[in-house]
Order: C-alpha cells, then structure tokens, then sequence
C-alpha cells in the first residue's frame, strides 16, 4: 500500500510540474516577444545633442518596461543604430533595421536632409516613420507622406517664436547666417517671410551660407559687419556657433544690435559658449535649471540619477518620445502599420510638457519651444526671461499646408 501511495504521490507531483511548466509557458507566449523599434541617429557626427537623446529615450524606455511594458506586458526595445549622418548612410541603416532586426518601425535623425531620406525609405517600404529631430518643413509639408510624423516644433513654429519676440523692437535692416543645407535654408526662407509680414518696410541687407561645420567666422563675421544691419538672424549651432560667437565678440559685431538666433538657448550648444555667452540674445532652448513644474523635475532628477548627468534639451525630447511611443502602441493594440498610423493622426499625448497632439492634417506635433534671452550664471550661459510657447499657436495655416501637401 505504501509503494502505490508513493508511486501515486510522485505521479501527481511530476503531473503538477508540467502544469506549472505549460502555464510558465503559455504566460510567456501570452506576453509575446519584445516590441523592436529601430532609432537611427547622428550619434557620432552630432553627438553633442544625440547622445543625450538616446539616454533620455533609454531612461523613458527603462520606465515603461519597469511598469509592465506595451501590449500586455511585452517589452520595448529600442534598437539604436549610427545614421552615419548621411541620407545615403541612413537609408541604408534604415533598411538594415527593418530587413535585418525585423523593427516594428523607424524612428529618429538630427539632420534635416538625412531625415527626408529615410521619409522618403519609409514612404517607400510602407512603414511608419516618426521624425524626431529634424526641424526642416518639407518633412511634414512639401514632401510629406502619410507614413511620416514628426515631433519637434519645426523650423518655422520655431523662426515664427523668434519673431513675434523681435516684431517690437522695431528692426528694419537685418541680416541673416545659416548653415547652407536644408534646415539653414528652410530657417531663413521663413525667417525673410515672417519678418516681412511681422514689419512691412523690414529689409535683408546681408545674407551669409556656410557649409556646415567648416565655417571661415573671420569671414563671416566681416561680412556680416560689412553690411552694417540692425539685426542679425542666426540659425548656425554647434561648433559652427561656438566660433562665431567667438568671432563676433571679438568684433563687436553683436554690440547695439537685436540678434534672433534657432537653439541657441539649448545646454548643447550654450554650454560650450561659457563666459563668450553673449548676453541678451532672444532665443530658442532650454532653461533646465529654472523649471520647478513638478513631472518634469521629476523626470530631471531621474535623469540625473541614472546618467550623473544634466538633461539637455535632446533628453527631454528622447524622454517624450518613449512615452509617446508606449501610448501610441497601446492604443493601437498592435505592432501593424496601419493601425499605428491611425493611433498617431489626431492623438493628444500627455507628456511632461503637457499635452501633445500630432494634428492629423500634416502629421506634424504642436510640442511647443521655450523662447527667452541669453544670460550668463558666473561662467555658465543660461537663459532668463523665457517662457514655454505652445506649438499649435504656430503651425501652419490649414490653407498652407493643404498647398503643399502632394497627397
């Protein structure tokens, strides 16, 4: 009797292990595979503002896989790739991600012109694009696809900041510096609109394209001098800022004058400028040391806790961009390309910059921009004056983009 009751015991037991193993099993099958999403970016050649965009993406993406993942419980993963920083290098990754890592979607590039190529990839492969960081207008405008959504405030929301800020200050003769590609060019095309429409007698009395990167400032700077403005519009940033700030100072050329300057108000590239920070400069960027709004100081000491380091203004747009692809995803209830897309026109975000709403007509955010003036704190640059504008205050007009728009 004993010898059955063992052999009934151990049976039952071997049976309950399988059980338990089948359930283990059918729960893992349940939750399914990680959600892959393939982020193509300039992290070598514009590092200074891509690199802290993916640590704020991985600080999102650590977040939601913490809090249960998307879908049910099936993790994020975010498949980090160089773009090279060329359209023909990003296309290129960009395919890769897709055929290769098998990514659900694209996300990602810094440049303009690299982000219409891999618009361009996506509009071809039938996916879903989500343009993070390039500012040019085409994107959502003239070559706009409806596989293509981007995030960041445009160059003309931002350039339309800019000048509604400058409008009462009764500048007549400006001049313009912009890097010649893309994004330089899109900036002072709207910049030579807005100005116009903002202060009818406004004239451009110097206009100034160096190559990005490779700069002569000496040159510019005379030029620039030369033409003896009232007001200067820069949209130069990076190392190419750094040296023409340098330059300028030198010359004096800033001196009595109104400057609007694009991102310059960024820690990425008014870090570098230190004690060269010229004071009173209406800008773009992001004054991170003065918020106190309780979320995004939240998300600011995480970042500094797990990066022991400041967020710059790619951080926090890495950091929304996770959430908004954790939101978008559940509320698709699927990794298919369509219902991605409909998940995404028209939707309202809640970010810790508020709410975000991706305006079906463009496909374009109305994340909004900081704008105030340079100042410097010691040797620190930083920003003073400033407040937080909405994007859907600035976006094109339906009628414009309807002209655009080929589809």
């Amino acid at each position: 009797m004993y010898g059955t009751d063992q052999w009934r015991g151990s049976l039952w037991r071997a049976l309950l292990g399988i059980g338990l193993a089948l359930a283990t099993a059918s729960g893992l099958e349940a939750q399914g595979p990680p959600v892959k999403v393939g982020e193509l970016n300039s992290y070598s050649r514009m590092a200074v503002f891509s690199v802290p965009y993916r640590n704020g993406m991985q600080l999102g993406q650590d977040e939601i896989n913490a809090n249960g993942g998307v879908l049910g419980g099936r993790k994020l993963e975010i498949v980090f790739r160089d773009d090279g920083g060329t359209p023909v290098d990003a296309v290129r990754v960009a395919d890769e991600l897709l055929t290769r890592e098998n990514v659900s979607f694209l996300a990602g590039t810094f440049l303009s012109n690299v982000g219409l190529a891999v618009a361009d990839l996506a509009n071809q492969r039938k996916t879903l694009f989500l343009a993070t960081e390039p500012l040019t207008d085409a994107i959502t405008m003239g070559q706009g696809n409806r596989y293509t959504f981007r995030v960041r405030p445009s160059t003309y929301m931002q350039t339309k900041m800019l000048v509604e800020a400058v409008k009462g200050k009764g500048v007549k003769r400006w001049a313009v510096v912009a890097p010649n590609y893309e994004y330089g060019q899109s900036a002072v095309a709207n910049f030579k609109k807005l100005i116009k429409a903002a202060t009818p007698d406004a004239e451009i009395v110097a206009e100034q394209f160096p190559t990005l990167t490779k700069i002569d400032a000496g040159a510019t700077v005379a030029a620039l001098e030369n033409a003896k403005p009232d007001g200067i519009f820069n949209a130069l940033f990076g190392a190419d800022l750094t040296v023409f700030v340098r330059e300028g100072n030198t010359r004096g050329l800033f001196e009595k004058r109104t400057i609007a300057s694009l991102l310059t108000g960024e820690p990425e590239y008014l870090a570098p400028l230190g004690e060269e920070t010229p004071e009173g400069w209406i800008v773009t960027g992001y004054p991170a040391d003065a918020i106190t709004e309780p979320a995004h100081k939240a998300f600011i000491d995480a970042y500094r806790a797990k990066w022991k380091d400041a967020p710059r203004l790619g951080s926090v747009l890495g950091y929304v961009v996770a959430h908004m692809i954790k939101d978008m995803l559940d509320k698709a209830g699927s990794t298919e390309t369509e219902k991605l897309l409909a998940s995404l026109r028209g939707e309202t975000f809640n970010t810790i910059l508020g709410p975000i709403t991706m305006r079906a007509l463009d496909q374009q955010s109305t994340m909004g921009a900081w704008v105030g003036e340079t100042s410097r704190n010691g040797k620190l640059g930083s920003m003073k004056n400033w407040s937080y504008q909405d994007g859907a205050n600035y976006m094109f007009s339906e009628a414009d983009v309807k002209a655009a728009r080929k589809e």
